[in-house]
């Protein structure tokens, strides 16, 4: 295998982040009862489409997708050959698409990727998703310590709830999309997916896709059921990632540590 799986250690909130929580305007929400039928998916799966534009590009190369980028430790593994070496990637060449919904993220990560940036894509105040549409993203305003990790789609997730819970408006990106319009099948593929619960949506989605097999590796932390939109249950999680499986997708136990 040209990678190997590492725990990656978890780095500390940045300061910006903490200055930014103080100044962010946001729609404010106290408790549950106000979310009351606000749950709703914005979108529905969509696995392919002729109007996606496909790659020009012939070369092989690798290309990491990192989806709920965060503070964009991720990358800085990456590039500091933590998941294998880069240097093995196909003609030495590698690219890197990092999306993250949560805006008080982006002036950190444009700040890790400025580095690397002709090889780096930024698509931040963007939700990975299984579809395209606009939609309440909800900001933890509590846990900065931990990097606001209750950040979401999904408001009644419960490590978000009370007074330190603010909503913005964001994009949604098709995973599926994104997978085909930017890779190729001779390119080594890594996904990292850690998106607070909406994996429950593009899993099972991503499973029914033609762009599902350009991916070699995901890792993936699984959140509970419920902070999904469209109703996915763990069987239904288990059965799309068994056909993924099928169709030559790695997928190693994913490690809590790396966030």
């Amino acid at each position: 295998m040209l990678f190997l799986r590492l725990l990656l250690i978890a780095l500390p909130a940045a300061a910006s982040i903490v200055e930014k929580q103080r100044t962010l305007r946001g729609t404010s929400v106290s408790n549950a009862t106000h979310l009351s039928g606000l749950q709703r998916s914005p979108c529905h799966c969509m696995t392919d489409s002729k109007l996606w534009r496909r790659p020009i590009r012939t070369t092989p190369q690798c290309v990491f997708i990192d989806l709920g980028a965060g503070s964009g430790k991720n990358l800085e593994a990456w590039t500091s050959n933590k998941y294998g070496p880069v240097a093995n990637c196909p003609g030495g060449k590698w690219e890197a698409i990092l999306v993250e919904a949560n805006p008080l993220f982006e002036p950190v990560l444009k700040k890790v990727s400025e580095k690397w940036s002709s090889m780096v894509t930024l698509d931040v105040s963007t939700a990975a998703y299984m579809c395209e549409s606009k939609t309440a993203f909800y900001l933890d305003t509590k846990d900065v310590q931990k990097n606001v990790w209750g950040s979401g789609l999904n408001a009644q997730n419960q490590e978000m709830l009370g007074p330190g819970l603010n909503k913005v408006e964001v994009a949604t990106i098709n995973i599926n999309k994104l997978l085909t319009e930017n890779t190729i099948p001779g390119d080594w593929v890594m996904m990292n997916m850690d998106v607070e619960g909406a994996e429950f949506d593009i899993i099972p989605c991503m499973a029914q896709s033609p762009a599902a097999s350009l991916v070699d590796r995901l890792y993936m932390e699984q959140h509970d059921p419920s902070w999904g939109l469209e109703g996915a249950t763990p069987a239904t999680m288990q059965t799309a990632l068994a056909g993924l499986r099928i169709r030559g997708v790695d997928i190693p136990m994913y490690s809590p540590t790396a966030r």
